[in-house]
């Protein structure tokens, strides 16, 4: 069974749905503190699932530009937050740090799911490099951009699941460099998240001692988000 269905099948502890008609201000509701408690005692380490891939035509990429966005010239990835070194590291910077390589089933909120082929550097090596100070929660951020103007796509996670073994930021999709249409170049990606909180097109990874929102999330979506 998987863990998805077994949240279901738990005796008198039916999931319950996030209210997606208020949005998400940040302060955990009773319904939410049970779901994520829940979420959080069926995460444990999951092993890469030995599906077979999905063909690349059929996995569905989305962005919130007006266009797929393309690579800025000058692109680096920044690190900070409570760090003891912030940095800004470029994608061979990222390329030369310890890699992961990972088959993963994608869950999204919308009910389909795909399989791929995820390398990347681990989320836990990009906070050796910067000296986190155990923060408990991360926050990923984009220039996938409504316009000009606005802001980036975004989100946050807890600290347990972004130092999750197979959290990384992916730069290569079933052994090619990442596409503009999957997030290029470089992405967050990980096993036990829904699809809204793996944030493509990556420009700013932050450490930080409370707990942010994002996206989706401050529209209503849940924000713990587990599979």
């Amino acid at each position: 069974m998987k863990r998805r269905d077994a949240l279901r099948a738990i005796a008198g502890l039916p999931l319950v749905a996030c209210d997606t008609s208020k949005p998400n201000k940040g302060a955990l509701g009773g319904m939410e503190r049970f779901n994520e408690k829940l979420e959080r005692a069926l995460q444990g380490g999951r092993a890469p699932t030995a599906d077979e891939r999905t063909p690349m035509d059929d996995f569905p990429g989305y962005h919130i530009a007006p266009e797929v966005p393309q690579v800025p010239d000058d692109w680096k990835l920044i690190v900070g937050g409570r760090v003891a070194k912030p940095l800004a590291l470029t994608l061979a910077d990222l390329r030369a740090m310890p890699r992961i390589e990972s088959r993963i089933e994608h869950h999204c909120v919308e009910g389909w799911s795909a399989v791929a082929d995820w390398a990347g550097v681990p989320l836990s090596e990009i906070a050796k490099a910067c000296g986190e100070k155990e923060n408990p929660y991360v926050e990923f951020r984009s220039f996938d951009a409504p316009s000009f103007n606005e802001r980036g796509y975004w989100s946050s996670w807890d600290r347990e699941s972004a130092f999750h073994p197979q959290t990384m930021l992916a730069y290569e999709m079933n052994g090619a460099p990442l596409t503009a249409k999957h997030g290029a170049p470089v992405r967050l990606y990980g096993s036990i998240k829904l699809g809204y909180k793996m944030v493509k097109y990556l420009t700013e990874v932050s450490f930080l001692d409370r707990r942010t929102g994002g996206y989706w999330e401050n529209q209503g979506y849940e924000w713990f988000a587990g599979t």
